[in-house]
This record gives structure tokens, sequence and C-alpha cells, in this order.
């Protein structure tokens, strides 16, 4: 590394005492992931106040060829967050450039700055009677450039898309300290590259977002939120297709969820109970909305559709939510899922998609493979069947060392799951990104093509590797 003294105190002086500590206990709770598997070190916290700082801060770093891993919310599932233990990169937070810079309702548009915690963007685009149609279980830490970074997904893919879809525009500084001022959202821009998709979803390998224009939709008018009972993978499936084809445009949510999972949550999670009495194989968590004064009664609509479904066996039983309170309440049992999980042992969760069609009939077919090969652990299988984005746990045998069993298992079961997805078509990673938890695994499985036109990209504009180093992209030997 080179000396320190000189670039650390010219970040000093950039961000200031407010933005800049070498102090280890300032800096201890962002060296560690969410999920504390991974634990780094760094030389520095450095915390610009807005763009010009960050950029500032990167050009000395490319200047004195010193690694920068972004963070935001830390709150990544794959590491891709953490810096290494060499302790010779700086930890550059986001946390502080946290302004909402303009909601443009008519245009149905809102500009932030990557610090900005989801919750609150959702908080103030609905006093302005917009949403940002993406959530998840961790809003209330996740924020915009990490969202934009990991290309993050959530409930509501199947109607909205994930990140890629809702973003408009992007600010972002590259790895020698320029700034790409790519904000303004344009319907037609053909000038070659899409330049803002190389960031979405580039881990901070390629440069640090530090501002998005995302795309908002009018505010729920009303929704309507439905619990089903189904017997089978392929029943939900079904029970989609059939909703899909009749509401298209209203249909915003449709989770699957097992009964081992909902027996989880029951009894790890405080406040939870079963929507339906009796115990069913499967569950399908559905919601149907109303943006639009004019448009249906979501009420109504699910009531008629779910009846007819009914009819037809595609369901056992049904309840739609009472009240705002109880669609809150069948939302918590399935954003709880993981948590309950954890609490129930320890287990290997993948964040794998495969083509929608073939959702069912994989979590069918891999699931007795892996019981079979590892006698003892159980497979949950659940997610967001409207987008093929399966969260496949593989939960210990009783009595094991969770430590040591997670190390040992990693290492023959993940391969087994990921083959099995590869060879269904899928994707080793659905919306957590690859960071470092998956960067050997995509490499084993990716084609020459996909690897050479990876590293091609990284090397192009980051010759130096400054930026978010060891994360995402495997690098050939030597580089």
């Amino acid at each position: 590394m080179p000396k320190a003294a000189n670039w650390l105190e010219q970040m000093r002086s950039v961000v200031g005492p407010k933005g800049f500590t070498t102090a280890n206990e300032d800096m201890a709770p962002w060296l560690t992931d969410w999920r504390g598997r991974y634990t780094g070190a760094a030389v520095a916290m450095v915390s610009p106040a807005n763009t010009e700082e960050t950029a500032a801060i990167v050009k000395i770093a490319s200047e004195n060829a010193v690694a920068i891993v972004p963070q935001g919310g830390n709150s990544g599932m794959v590491g891709g967050a953490t810096p290494d233990i060499s302790g010779q990169s700086v930890l550059l937070s986001l946390r502080r450039m946290n302004r909402i810079r303009a909601i443009e309702a008519d245009g149905q548009l809102v500009v932030c700055e990557a610090g900005v915690v989801l919750q609150n963007l959702h908080e103030a685009l609905a006093a302005e009677g917009q949403r940002f149609p993406l959530t998840l279980g961790g809003k209330g830490s996740a924020t915009v450039g990490g969202l934009v970074s990991t290309n993050a997904g959530g409930t509501q893919v199947l109607r909205h898309g994930t990140m890629r879809s809702l973003v408009a525009g992007i600010e972002a500084v590259l790895p020698d300290g320029s700034i790409y001022a790519g904000l303004t959202a344009l319907k037609k821009d053909n000038r070659g590259y899409d330049l803002k998709q190389l960031l979405v979803g580039g881990e901070g390998t390629l440069g640090i977002v530090t501002a998005a224009t995302l795309k908002t939709v009018p505010a729920l008018v009303d929704r309507c939120v439905a619990w089903a009972a189904v017997g089978s993978t392929d029943a939900a499936y079904q029970l989609f297709r059939f909703l899909n084809a009749r509401i298209p445009q209203s249909l915003e949510g449709f989770e699957i969820i097992p009964e081992t999972c909902l027996d989880s949550v029951l009894r790890h999670i405080p406040g939870t109970r079963s929507p339906l009495a009796g115990t069913h194989a499967w569950h399908v968590l559905v919601e149907i909305i109303r943006d639009q004064p004019d448009a249906q009664d979501p009420g109504s609509v699910t009531e008629h559709l779910l009846a007819d479904a009914m009819e037809q066996g595609l369901i056992e039983d049904a309840t739609l939510a009472a009240s705002e309170q109880q669609a809150e309440d069948f939302w918590k049992i399935r954003e709880s899922i993981a948590e309950a999980e954890r609490a129930s042992g320890p287990a290997l969760q993948h964040d794998i998609s495969v083509p929608v069609p073939g959702m069912a009939r994989f979590i069918d077919e891999a699931s007795p493979v892996l019981e079979e090969k590892f006698p003892g652990i159980k497979i949950a299988a659940f997610g967001h069947m409207g987008d093929g984005n399966v969260h496949f746990h593989v939960k210990a045998p009783e009595g094991v060392q969770a430590q040591e069993w997670m190390r040992d298992a990693a290492k023959q079961i993940t391969p087994l799951v990921h083959d099995l997805v590869i060879a269904a078509g899928g994707s080793i990673s659905a919306e957590h990104g690859i960071g470092q938890n998956k960067r050997a695994e995509l490499e084993r499985l990716s084609s020459g093509a996909r690897l050479s036109m990876l590293r091609a990209i990284k090397l192009a504009i980051d010759p130096k590797n400054i930026m978010n180093p060891g994360k995402l992209v495997p690098l050939a030997s030597g580089q």
C-alpha cells in the first residue's frame, strides 16, 4: 500500500471530521455483513456529503491505487459491501447522502440520493400521492444506492419489474473520479450502450452510484390481500396463470409458501396466526390492487375470482383480509419466513431463479434429489412464483454443530443446488447479487463468452481494479 499519511489526510480534508474516521470502534459495525458471514478491515471509513466530495475521494484513491468499498445500508446478502481482511481499503459510506432532490408527480419520477432509505422514500412519495413500487423486508435499512447496485427485486416484480425496470437515470462517480451525469429521464436515447444499465446490478465494481431517477406510480386507492391453500406447487402455478390471465394489470403479488415455513413462522414470530384453519401442503399469498379511482373494487374482483378458482378445483380454501391490519398480518408471515427459519436452526439459503413455467417442477424435482443425497436435511422452498424467484433453503439435520455443518455442507450442497438450477435454465442469483459469496460459483458455471465480457467491461472501466475488488467479477488469474 502507498504511504498512508498523505492520501489519508487528503481524504480527511475533503469530507471534514464528520465524514472521516480511522477509529476501529467507529468502523466495526460496518465491517461485518448483515448475515455475519464476512468480516473485513479498512484503513479508514469516509462518508462524503455530496457527489462532488465522492468524486474527490475517488480521484485521490485512483491516483494512489487505493481500493474503495462502497456501502449503503449494509443489508446485503452476499457480502458485497464488506472489505477484505487486508485492511488496505477505504470503506466509503453513502449514508450521509440522503436527500430526496425532487419529486415530479406529473412525470411520475423521483430523484434521490444513494443514501435514501427505502422506507423514507415510500413515506415521502405517499405524501405526494405517489409510490415507488418496490418493497422488501429490509426496507427500514436498505438504501437506494444499494438497491440500484444489486438490481434488487422484492415482492412486486411480477407487475413492475426489478430495479432495472424502475431506474430512469443515474448519477455515478467513475473509477477515475469523473462524474457520470445521467439523471435525465429520456423515453428515447439512442447514443449507443445504455451506460446506466452497466451500473444497475454492477455492485459498485464499475462506479459508485450517488443518485438515481426512479419511476413512480400512483398511490394505491385500495388493495385486497388474500390467503389461499393449494394442494401442490403445480396447483399454485395454475392459480397464478388463472389470475394473471384475467387481471394482469392489477395482480401485484403472488407468493408461494409451504406449510413447513408457515409452521416455522407461527412457532418463532410473536403475534402471528394462521390465516386458515387446518393444515395444507402449500399456501399462496395474493395481492390485487386498484390505483385508479374508476377501476373495479379489488375486494369484489378477488372474491369472485377465488370463488371461480375454487369451483375449478385450483384451491382448497381461501380468505380475504378483512382490514388493512389483517392484510399487513398476512404479509408479515411472508416477510418473516427468513427470520423464522434462522430461529429454527442452521440452513443454507439459496437465492435462485428459474423460468416461471418451470418453478413448480423445479421445487418438486430438486427437493427430493437433495434430501436423498444428504440424509437428514429438509428443504424449505418459497418465493415469488410470478417471477420464478425461489428462496431455496436447505435446513441442517437435527443435532449438528451449526458452524461446522454450514462450512462443510456449503462445499457439497450449494454446488449441487446450483447445478440443478443451471440444468433448469435458471440463474444462481435472482435478486441479491453475486458479491463475494457467489463469485467462484459464477466463474464455475458461466460460459466463456459471459466471463470474457464481464472481465472486459470491468478492466476497461476500472483498469486499476480499485472499485470494490473481489466482488462480482471473477477476474482471470494475475489480474
